[in-house]
């Protein structure tokens, strides 16, 4: 299982595509953090979530665990075949969603240019971006 972690960044609540139920955080490059890339998550055919619209100390995003997914399965009569698609997005286990594996892509916030998002389309094969999925 490979979890996303990015601790001490600020991360933020962007955008929710309600159509295309699509999630996107984000974490700027900022002097406080003292961070040099932007990062952001997607995540795709989202069913439920339950977020804050800040992450002052990073994110963790992983699958939920058996005794997680039990308490949060009662608590929003999530189905038990969601349980592999429950991902927790912080340590505390106070954010969630059920949607596709998460993805995500990193690169320097210097190199985006006129780039408003590492999502743009189209994804040019040259740009220096790192990126993984959750499993």
């Amino acid at each position: 299982m490979t979890d996303f972690i990015r601790e001490g960044r600020l991360f933020r609540v962007t955008a929710f595509l309600p159509s295309h139920r699509q999630l996107f955080l984000t974490s700027p490059a900022t002097l406080v953090d003292q961070t040099t890339t932007r990062v952001e998550v997607s995540i795709g055919h989202v069913e439920l979530m339950f977020l804050k619209p800040l992450y002052r100390d990073g994110l963790h995003i992983r699958r939920a665990t058996v005794e997680e997914f039990a308490v949060l399965s009662e608590r929003h009569g999530i189905p038990a075949e969601d349980a592999e698609y429950t991902w927790m997005l912080d340590p505390d286990g106070e954010s969630f969603v059920v949607g596709a594996n998460p993805n995500w892509r990193e690169a320097e916030y210097e190199l985006m240019g006129e780039r408003k998002s590492l999502y743009d389309e189209p994804w040019p094969p040259e740009f220096p971006a790192e990126s993984g999925n959750v499993d």
